[in-house]
């Protein structure tokens, strides 16, 4: 990093973060209370591992459960301060990455209560290419979280597709997100950014998009909050 450390960098050395993105997930966490004691929750991209941190800090108590599960291309080490034993890392390309793999990752293998990509291309300066890598990552991460719903554009067709076996799986729901679950997203501003909104709304109960305070001045980054997954079982 160049020039003088900014506010939310030294903070986050003073509180014990990996790295300043960890006020991004705090912030959007305090307006909308993603996790709860007790989530599972899927982050993808997690290097260096800000995210993780946040994520344990708000699962509440060991006796609460919980689990946070970080993937990214790079090895990562869970950091040694705010988070614990509910917290792992798995070194894997997201975007080849089976839906049923990640799936295998969660408790009983049934998928997470909270889906978080921060994801982001190697910044090339080229906006227009690097927009577009960022919108594939975003993509990625949708189609990771809630398979063939994105393909759905009304709530009343996903609610046909999906049916109960009985057993309390259910058959169609084919991503990673549990109904009711909540996805965020980071993209870089551009126009691909309204698709996203397209594809979300009406799966989700809420979509809404937020640049953190903590977001560089320089920076397009931008996210979008996915509330409640909408995707409900049809007995």
């Amino acid at each position: 990093m160049s020039g003088t450390p900014d506010f939310f960098y030294r903070e986050a050395q003073r509180l014990g973060y990996v790295a300043r993105s960890a006020f991004k997930l705090l912030q959007i966490q305090k307006q909308y209370k993603i996790i709860t004691p007790g989530s599972s929750v899927l982050d993808l991209g997690c290097a260096p591992g800000a995210w993780l941190q946040v994520a344990c800090q708000n699962l509440g108590p060991l006796g609460k459960g919980g689990v946070v599960v970080g993937i990214d291309v790079k090895k990562v080490k869970v950091p040694s301060m705010h988070c614990d034993e509910r917290v792992t890392t798995v070194c894997a390309d997201v975007m080849n990455l089976p839906r049923e793999q990640v799936r295998a990752l969660s408790p009983q293998q049934k998928g997470f209560s909270v889906v978080l990509s921060d994801m982001c291309p190697l910044v090339s300066g080229i906006t227009t290419r690097d927009a577009a890598l960022s919108a594939e990552l975003g993509m990625r991460a949708i189609d990771l979280a809630v398979g063939k719903a994105a393909h759905d554009r009304t709530v009343n067709n996903a609610f046909e597709e999906v049916q109960s076996d009985g057993s309390g799986s259910s058959l169609g729901i084919d991503g990673v997100l549990q109904p009711g679950g909540h996805l965020i997203i980071k993209l870089l501003e551009s126009e691909d950014v309204k698709e996203f909104s397209q594809i979300c709304k009406p799966i989700f109960r809420k979509a809404s998009w937020l640049r953190p305070k903590a977001t560089r001045s320089c920076s397009r980054e931008i996210y979008l909050i996915c509330q409640g997954f909408q995707y409900r079982v049809r007995e």
